[in-house]
């Protein structure tokens, strides 16, 4: 499958919505990738974006971020598939649950199961494959910065531990909060990752970098897919047609998958960011992220959890990256 492509990417949630136009507009640019689009489940996407392009660099792979188990069974059949070198890891896919919490079967909230643990195991994983430039990309969002005033619950993070098992005061109807407290997280790890990856640059002459960045709001996505019926047809069916009069109203961030997924696309494969790492974006555009974002308390507390809750114990020097500093 691989062996007449330069590099790999790989786009989870590349199958619907940010992450599927995400994943053709780098299809479309960078013909001599193989992409690679992974979910839960197969809808076509792959053969949809072969069929439109022509060039036939699109492939899907099945993963689940909320099992561990799945994650460890998808690093697995990538090494089988003997892919090229791992040039973009476009950690995207994300759930919001509106009510009470929900857990995976590890035992872990779901909401931080999907968008930080399954990805942050993926990640060390998939480290053996990293190209000597390969690029992280985390799809966070504004609703972590309570200053930007999205309407979205004031994102909070006490520590870890209490984002994967939420107190009892938090685990009814407060599927909003963990949205946002997740996102905080991406971003607490995005710079936990980087100062890592300044280092193993240093000493490897590897270019390795990680970036975060906000998409926006963009009507008629899948993240509420756990939505009730109203809430749905509202976000698939009319908000959509409103974007230009909610941009006016509303905010400027606000967007259509298509144009969201092509400042993603840009990130992780774009030539003028080459060598930017430890940036949060919002869209096209650097900014700065949230004022507790950039705790480093904090974010070496989520490191360090993470650690302890994805790796065995005979991977725990390789996953917090000790064998490169």
């Amino acid at each position: 499958m691989s062996s007449k492509f330069q590099r790999s990417v790989l786009v989870t949630g590349g199958t619907t919505g940010l992450g599927y136009q995400c994943a053709l507009a780098i299809a479309r640019e960078c013909p001599t990738y193989q992409i690679i689009i992974a979910s839960r489940t197969d809808n076509g996407a792959a053969e949809t974006i072969n069929k439109l392009l022509g060039h036939g660099n699109v492939h899907f792979m099945r993963l689940d971020l909320s099992s561990l188990s799945q994650v460890r069974s998808f690093a697995t059949d990538w090494e089988a598939k003997n892919l090229p070198p791992l040039y973009s890891l476009v950690c995207n896919a994300a759930l919001q649950f509106p009510g009470a919490a929900e857990y995976t079967d590890d035992g872990f909230e779901k909401t931080f199961a999907v968008s930080h643990v399954g990805h942050a195991l993926l990640f060390s994983l998939l480290r053996p494959y990293l190209a000597s430039t390969a690029r992280v990309v985390i799809t966070a969002s504004g609703t972590h910065d309570p200053a930007q005033k999205t309407g979205m619950p004031s994102a909070f993070y006490h520590s870890a531990a209490e984002l994967a098992h939420p107190l009892p005061k938090y685990t009814h109807g407060n599927g909003r909060q963990h949205y946002t407290n997740t996102k905080l997280a991406n971003v607490l790890y995005m710079y936990a990752l980087h100062r890592r990856f300044v280092k193993i640059n240093e000493k490897t002459g590897n270019h390795w970098t990680v970036n975060a960045t906000c998409p926006g709001l963009m009507p008629g996505t899948g993240l509420i897919r756990n939505a009730s019926k109203i809430e749905q047809f509202l976000w698939y069916k009319i908000a959509p047609c409103l974007i230009p009069l909610m941009r006016v109203l509303i905010s400027s961030n606000i967007h259509t998958p298509r144009q969201s997924g092509e400042a993603l696309m840009r990130l992780a494969v774009s030539s003028d960011v080459e060598g930017i790492s430890g940036a949060y974006f919002e869209g096209r555009k650097e900014i700065k992220s949230s004022q507790d974002s950039y705790n480093e308390a904090k974010q070496e507390d989520l490191w360090k959890w993470t650690i302890e809750a994805v790796a065995r114990d005979e991977e725990k020097l390789s996953f917090s990256l000790q064998d490169l500093l």
